[in-house]
């Protein structure tokens, strides 16, 4: 299945909304996300198909997109989950929930099958109650003072959100 028809396929599903990464300063297109498993009567909504390319890949600017995402759900939409699911066997993505400060729920395992295998899938949240404690923890990781001359962070958000717990 070529990308186009997933993204014609996805679409349709009444349970999703894809962002587009733009650089902000140089306008160039660098990714994408998505909201998915969209449950305004239960409060819970996903994160889920994060895609950046290389330029915009470990950048301040692609935390700052997924910040922005998590920021409108619980602040403006007032969403009380935020629900982050991979492939257990994905170690970047679990790696990425924990840095972004979702907590680890679990493996449902069989889950589902992709591609004739079956996949265990790793369960991430952050509930509305941990989120000012997260989003003081981006805001204090985003700012400039956390950035030398370089632009390499001082404090790594990871670390912000593990001290946290």
């Amino acid at each position: 299945m070529s990308f186009r028809q997933w993204e014609t396929r996805m679409a349709k599903e009444a349970d999703r909304l894809f962002f587009a990464v733009r650089d902000k300063h140089t306008g160039r297109l660098g990714g994408m996300a998505m909201y998915l498993d969209i449950r305004p009567s239960m409060g819970s909504i996903e994160i889920g198909y994060i895609w950046f390319a290389p330029f915009l890949q470990r950048t301040r600017q692609a935390t700052e997109a997924l910040y922005l995402m998590l920021r409108y759900a619980f602040d403006e939409l007032n969403y009380r989950r935020m629900q982050w699911r991979c492939n257990a066997l994905n170690e970047k993505s679990r790696v990425a929930a924990l840095r972004l400060g979702f907590m680890f729920e679990g493996i449902f395992y069989q889950h589902m099958v992709v591609k004739g295998h079956n996949r265990d899938t790793a369960w991430y949240s952050i509930l509305d109650y941990e989120w000012p404690r997260i989003r003081s923890n981006f805001e204090i990781w985003l700012a400039p003072s956390n950035f030398d001359l370089q632009g390499r962070q001082i404090s790594s958000l990871r670390r912000l959100n593990e001290t946290a717990r």
